[in-house]
């Protein structure tokens, strides 16, 4: 009877001990008790499950999974405005331009050189400095308005000899370009000195203007080059301009481009060697290199099987995989993409997944890691709660 009562007086306290941990709100905690924080909110809004609400899309990496994320073209400076071949562009006059006309005859005696003025080297004369007005005129004596805007100089020098030729002595004409605005191209964003670059004759490549604007305030991995030009734009990497020749297309007069500072980065969670956030460093990173960079998973706790990258995709991704789509809403879906590590072949299909920015990795743990967990803290509390039976039975004996 008595060892009755001590199994159900024991039974009692061990209730009452899990009752009291379970309530307590005395025990150490490095921040307020989440049913406190619940109880005392003036105002809830929450699911009534509890739940986020997002829903998402579940894929296994696989062969059919790599060849739609891996053939994902980059931008294409050449493909968009062309230029990657052939010459520079042509260079023509434009409004802002300040220029000088210098006109040649063939002897003295002409509608500029006097006759008195006798034979010399170059019988010209040199007008004074005009800037190509907002109507893109020139105004030269004895020839009028002469249009220059959006003329090559050849031309404009021909028209005015033309013009002139039924009153001075075989005119030639050379015009001279002293400020050449109208044939800029503006550098900004991460450079050392953001500027207008004056375009030459000879033609300056996205490259070059880049160094005449001081060159990179940043790292090449993590560069990227915005080419705006007549209402369009394109963005490619500094790596791809450096490293394909035909992507390094020349500038144009107008062309805007922005150098931008792209900090690429992934978060790790879950069971890994450290979770955190990673910078990519590499153009190009794969999610075994990833993986690796977060220390890898570690042996004692996590589940290879459940590997998981959270990211968000194009619609058109889970429509070419066969996906029905129809409960997602707007052009891009969440999807969570899992590998199982288990699998001796998914080691190169890791490699072969790329990264893309702010993507997130969790590795799962064990399930024999939950139950460790769930049996040493029930022991906790059994060990706990014999120490009391021992202590309250001592009490009483004395």
């Amino acid at each position: 009877m008595a060892g009755r009562m001590s199994i159900s007086r024991k039974a009692t306290l061990i209730i009452s001990t899990l009752s009291i941990i379970s309530g307590c709100t005395g025990l150490p905690r490095s921040g307020p008790d989440p049913r406190a924080v619940e109880a005392d909110a003036t105002v809830k809004v929450a699911s009534a499950d509890k739940k986020v609400g997002v829903d998402y899309a579940l894929v296994d990496i696989n062969k059919s999974v790599l060849a739609l994320v891996a053939d994902k073209a980059p931008q294409s400076a050449r493909g968009s405005f062309g230029g990657g071949r052939g010459g520079p562009p042509n260079i023509v006059l434009g409004v802002g331009d300040v220029v000088q006309v210098s006109v040649f005859e063939a002897q003295a005696g002409g509608l500029f050189i006097p006759a008195d003025a006798g034979s010399r080297p170059g019988n010209y004369i040199t007008l004074p400095p005009q800037t190509i007005g907002r109507d893109g005129m020139l105004s030269i004596p004895y020839a009028g308005k002469v249009r220059a805007s959006e003329r090559s100089i050849d031309a404009v020098q021909t028209d005015i000899a033309q013009r002139l030729a039924n009153r001075a002595i075989e005119p030639q004409v050379v015009i001279s370009t002293l400020t050449n605005r109208s044939m800029e191209a503006s550098v900004l964003g991460d450079v050392k000195e953001p500027k207008k670059v004056e375009l030459s004759p000879a033609g300056e490549r996205v490259i070059d203007v880049i160094s005449e604007a001081g060159g990179l305030s940043s790292p090449g991995d993590e560069t990227t080059v915005t080419l705006q030009r007549g209402g369009r734009s394109v963005t490619v990497s500094y790596n791809t301009l450096s490293g394909t020749p035909r992507e390094n297309i020349y500038v144009q007069p107008g062309d805007t481009i922005f150098v931008n500072r792209d900090r690429r980065t992934f978060l790790a969670f879950g069971v890994t060697g450290q979770s955190g956030r990673y910078d990519f460093d590499d153009s190009n990173l794969s999610l075994g290199e990833a993986l690796a960079k977060a220390g890898g998973l570690l042996d004692d706790k996590a589940e290879p099987r459940s590997v998981l990258l959270y990211r968000t995709v194009d619609r058109s991704m889970l429509k070419s995989l066969g996906v029905d789509t129809s409960r997602f809403s707007g052009d891009t879906v969440p999807v969570i993409f899992r590998a199982n590590l288990r699998d001796p072949a998914a080691f190169f299909a890791v490699q072969k997944f790329p990264m893309q920015n702010k993507d997130v990795i969790y590795v799962s743990t064990a399930d024999a890691v939950e139950l460790v967990k769930f049996l040493t803290i029930v022991n906790s509390i059994t060990s706990s709660t014999r120490d009391i039976v021992d202590t309250h039975d001592t009490l009483r004996n004395q």
